[in-house]
């Protein structure tokens, strides 16, 4: 295998916080030497291809927690090739892909044949998640040890909240026993169920059904009690508001085993987006005020979440093409993650560095990954790109199967140039 050096570059760095210019050597599909500058002698190396990175940004692939790929039952909303050829082209380098499958991936051989499909049809990394229990269903918890040994990399049932309690302490209890990690979505199920947007003086104008924030933080506060009664890993998919999180710093200042993360669209968008009943910018959960939209944005920029996921979910036309209340939930956006979390760092919010913990870095660490890092020995697992490329984006030159978008139009910052995945560029013509 021939080394690449990619030289010229501006090494953006979430482990040391650093954005510095350096070289970086990748040999056997991992990083093998890092070094300041554009060093005389890297030139010389008659194996190597060289590839100048013009002073552009160069950081580890984005490794996405919650991706939805609708295989096995829904292949014509996005299959593993789509999925994965859009991923390559967003920067993701890793997709950590989501249960709530038709039929869901809650037995070993259904996570069997989602791994071997994955493995012949995606160009990038696939991590698959289990359910929690059976059929997602909330009342008999699945074989966590069995779905381990299977390959399941963490445990949830997507955005339906197990009612239970016993259950769901019973599950985190035996979760806990073999070190897995489960991922929940904090919603109280009551409150929420029906909920097209976020209650205020926005959705009684609108006349749409509306969930209270406190929905969220009364779930969360179940979760945390369940925490540390049964000592497991716990990572909540999507904190949404601001309510939610003086709840995550207590559970985190009392030692508790627990991540959070947050979605790209409740960084990038609020209420208001919702306009005139734009249903591709209706998500689960709803998009909240612009003040909970700016302590998200702290609460990333401070460490506080953990994570910044793309929470990637196709729909197709028909199911978006529908009055707003009976609209389907969800957007793609592995390819809109990047440039949209970009603006944070256009508005001066988040620095790059830190903006790839979120994005990189914190959730490879979580799922126990060895990517998400520019280290050498590490995976070459590497995301070349523009910070200050402008575009408007066009949602049918997306190459996920669904374009439902709600930054259809938009004008963007940042484009990816290369992705490389174990050393092997998977997208990109350089």
């Amino acid at each position: 295998m021939t080394d690449i050096l990619l030289t010229n570059a501006r090494l953006i760095d979430p482990e040391a916080g650093t954005d510095t210019p350096g070289t970086v050597r990748i040999s056997g599909g991992k990083i093998a030497e890092i070094s300041p500058g554009h060093p005389e002698g890297a030139k010389q190396k008659a194996s190597a291809t060289v590839i100048d990175c013009r002073g552009k940004c160069l950081a580890p692939g984005i490794v996405d927690i919650g991706v939805k790929v609708c295989e096995p039952g829904e292949r014509h909303k996005e299959s593993f090739k789509s999925a994965g050829l859009a991923a390559a082209a967003g920067g993701v380098t890793t997709m950590v892909t989501r249960p709530d499958t038709l039929p869901a991936i809650d037995t070993p051989e259904v996570l069997e044949f989602v791994t071997r499909r994955a493995r012949e049809a995606s160009p990038v990394r696939i991590k698959p998640m289990a359910t929690l229990t059976k059929a997602r269903e909330g009342r008999e918890m699945v074989e966590i040890g069995f779905l381990l040994d299977a390959g399941a990399v963490a445990f949830t049932d997507g955005d339906r909240v197990t009612e239970n309690t016993k259950v769901l302490s019973r599950a985190m209890t035996y979760a806990r026993s073999l070190n897995a990690l489960v991922i929940a979505h904090p919603q109280e199920p009551g409150l929420s169920k029906g909920a097209a947007v976020t209650s205020g003086k926005f959705a009684s104008l609108r006349g749409l059904p509306a969930v209270s924030p406190m929905a969220e933080r009364m779930a969360l506060d179940r979760d945390m009690a369940l925490v540390e009664m049964t000592g497991v890993k716990y990572h909540a998919d999507q904190i949404s508001t601001a309510r939610a999180l003086p709840a995550l710093e207590r559970a985190k200042k009392n030692g508790l085993n627990v991540t959070a993360g947050v979605s790209i669209h409740h960084l990038a968008l609020n209420e208001l987006d919702v306009g005139d009943y734009r249903t591709f910018f209706k998500v689960k959960p709803p998009l909240r005020s612009e003040d909970d939209r700016v302590a998200m944005v702290q609460a990333v920029a401070s460490g506080l979440i953990d994570v910044i996921s793309s929470m990637h979910t196709p729909q197709d036309e028909e199911s978006k093409r529908l009055p707003y209340e009976e609209a389907a939930s969800g957007a793609v956006a592995l390819e809109t993650l990047l440039p949209a979390a970009l603006r944070l760092v256009h508005s001066g919010a988040i620095a790059l560095p830190a903006l790839w913990r979120a994005l990189s870095l914190n959730p490879a660490r979580r799922l126990g990954l060895d990517t998400g890092r520019l280290a050498v020995g590490a995976p070459a697992d590497l995301v070349l790109f523009d910070p200050d490329a402008p575009f408007v984006l066009d949602r049918f030159k997306l190459r996920s199967k669904s374009k439902n978008t709600p930054f259809d139009g938009a004008r963007m910052q940042g484009r990816v140039l290369a992705t490389f995945v174990a050393g092997t560029q998977v997208f990109g013509e350089l």
